[in-house]
């Protein structure tokens, strides 16, 4: 089905708490790292733990410079043959080669899935009833994983109220999933989805983003990220000297607009410092209901004033609330 032939992002939001969606998610990559030693290299590796991750459980996870920065965020997950993570599809390449880097005795091979395997993405009122019409399990419970018959299914974060799952498979079992969820759950366009993982609070590092946010800056310790009892990883005593010492300046927020989809990392103003940017554009889509939404890092004493994008005299934001609750210092503590 081409870009045309999608119903509109208005069709797909009324469809959502009806019939259902699908949707095939544009963008992303996965690697697979197998062997004996996959979970503890990785956990050397990430900020979350890998070592003690179940076979029905997923997990966020970013990937940060020496100076505590993410270059990478992942989806983190089990199959039988390995951890499988999850990411921007541009920047999998650079990624799984700085990895690869970093193997040297442990047991653990590095390979991309990206070309072999697919991934599918069910949200809405009917998505639980066509998965299990399409004999496949419905995990239920935040991240929650199951496996069918080398299928994956996983439990995604609501979004706009409305649960959603992504399953994940070699492509010739894709395609005939696709055409069996296809039969109840409405087609609905890549950028549909990118909405609903906007709405769901989650963000995710692309190419343009690496190396501009430690986790806590896009919240990515408050909804599951990072684990700060686990062991060292590369930028951990950054990621923790933010966390402990009260030093953390800025948050991320839900934004919107009107007109174009502003791409990611365009910078964000406010009109008292015109030189300044006070924030940064982390992922942004077309909004259903008209303009565009998006996930922003901020300032946070900026947030409650007035924002532009792309310079103080720019096309104006608002911010809008997240799924979840983002503790904030008080304002003599956040002012720059």
């Amino acid at each position: 089905m081409s870009a045309t032939e999608f119903p509109s992002l208005a069709d797909s939001f009324a469809a959502l708490p009806a019939a259902g969606i699908l949707a095939v998610p544009a963008g992303l990559g996965l690697i697979r790292v197998a062997g004996d030693d996959a979970a503890t290299f990785l956990h050397s590796q990430l900020t979350n733990a890998v070592d003690d991750l179940p076979a029905d459980t997923a997990r966020l996870a970013g990937y940060c410079s020496p100076k505590g920065r993410l270059m990478a965020s992942f989806l983190t997950w089990r199959d039988a043959e390995g951890v499988v993570l999850q990411l921007s599809a541009d920047i999998q390449p650079p990624i799984q080669k700085r990895l690869s880097m970093f193997v040297l005795r442990a047991k653990a091979k590095l390979s991309d899935l990206t070309a072999t395997h697919r991934v599918l993405g069910v949200a809405g009122a009917g998505a639980e009833a066509a998965l299990r019409q399409a004999g496949l399990p419905a995990p239920q419970g935040p991240l929650a994983v199951a496996h069918a018959g080398g299928v994956t299914v996983i439990r995604l974060a609501d979004a706009e109220g409305e649960p959603r799952w992504q399953i994940v498979a070699e492509a010739g079992r894709a395609d005939a999933l696709q055409q069996a969820l296809g039969a109840t759950l409405a087609a609905a366009a890549p950028a549909f989805w990118d909405w609903l993982e906007v709405t769901s609070g989650i963000p995710r590092i692309a190419q343009a983003t690496q190396e501009q946010f430690v986790p806590q800056m896009i919240n990515f310790e408050l909804i599951g990220g990072v684990n700060f009892r686990k062991g060292c990883y590369p930028g951990q005593e950054v990621v923790a000297r933010s966390q402990y010492r009260g030093t953390l300046k800025r948050r991320m927020w839900r934004v919107g607009g009107e007109g174009a989809v502003p791409a990611a990392a365009s910078e964000i103003f406010r009109p008292e410092d015109p030189q300044q940017p006070c924030g940064m554009i982390v992922n942004a889509a077309p909004s259903p209901l008209g303009g565009w939404d998006g996930l922003a890092e901020l300032k946070i004493d900026a947030a409650a004033g007035a924002l532009h994008l792309g310079a103080a005299d720019g096309a104006p934001l608002a911010t809008r609330a997240l799924p979840y609750e983002v503790p904030l210092p008080n304002e003599a503590e956040s002012a720059s």
